[in-house]
């Protein structure tokens, strides 16, 4: 999971890079290649079964909502600091707890309520509406992080019949279809080899990023490795000073900080609601 955070952390600020050079939806595009070659293999390896899922529509939706997520959130990358970023989408747990108690009727209790209103209030920190130092921008990944909390409560709606790799299949062909039709619109050339080498190295590392993360929740007890996906926060700021200069200042952090601290109380909550249960 570790290496998962640093991979997917260099794929964001690659992603960055490129936002001066061509638009978003064509770095998503881009991104989303390296996916879909990594299903192409699995369907050649499982076979064509892997596509089989009793929630086609919802699979698509799925996919749709990843497609838009990613979209808005390196769009979000052209007027903000990458680990300010980052930070706002660490409030996609603490949506996905409340879309869970509101569509799928999944019982949260005053703890996680609690929780979830505190860390909603650590991302008004992270934003600060209203002051000086509030920029817009930060509300393309806010977007993100709510469309990503749509993708999980889908996820959990639709785990118990659907394996993971058919929810992988589906969201990153989905996406990659989407993202495929608005191409002729809105395509700049690439004119330096540069920019393809970026844009084959995102690519490739975001399907290695993907493997890692899944790979890591294969091997390990949830509990000790779902945590360790905030450590994307040390990287993204790394990442941000070494390459644009930019740094997150002591608000960012204390709002992140809180963020973190009601998301992993929240996980701490559903693990023993679930051990209980």
């Amino acid at each position: 999971m570790l290496a998962g955070m640093f991979v997917f952390s260099a794929v964001d600020a690659q992603a960055k890079y490129l936002t001066q050079y061509m638009p978003s939806l064509q770095i998503v595009w881009a991104r989303q290649i390296g996916l879909v070659v990594g299903v192409m293999i699995l369907i050649a390896w499982h076979g064509r079964a892997i596509l089989r899922t009793g929630f086609p529509m919802l699979q698509i939706g799925r996919g749709a909502a990843a497609a838009m997520s990613a979209t808005l959130f390196i769009l979000g990358l052209n007027f903000v600091a990458l680990a300010d970023a980052v930070a706002v989408t660490f409030v996609a747990p603490l949506v996905v707890t409340m879309l869970a108690a509101l569509l799928l009727g999944e019982r949260v209790g005053l703890h996680r309520w609690t929780a979830t209103i505190i860390g909603f209030l650590g991302t008004l920190v992270v934003i600060r509406p209203g002051m000086d130092s509030f920029h817009p921008g930060l509300l393309l990944p806010l977007l993100a992080a709510i469309l990503f909390a749509i993708r999980q409560v889908i996820s959990r709606h639709i785990g118990s019949r659907d394996r993971t790799e058919t929810t992988l299949a589906y969201t990153a062909l989905t996406a990659f279809l989407m993202l495929s039709v608005v191409q002729p619109f809105i395509w700049q050339p690439i004119g330096s080899l540069n920019l393809i080498a970026i844009l084959a190295s995102m690519s490739l590392m975001a399907a290695l990023g993907e493997f890692l993360v899944i790979r890591a929740l294969e091997i390990g007890q949830a509990v000790f490795v779902s945590p360790l996906h905030y450590t994307i926060i040390i990287w993204a700021s790394l990442y941000g000073y070494l390459l644009f200069g930019q740094f997150p200042d002591i608000w960012t952090w204390v709002g992140s900080f809180v963020i973190m601290a009601s998301g992993l109380y929240i996980f701490h909550r559903e693990r023993k609601r679930a051990t209980a249960s």
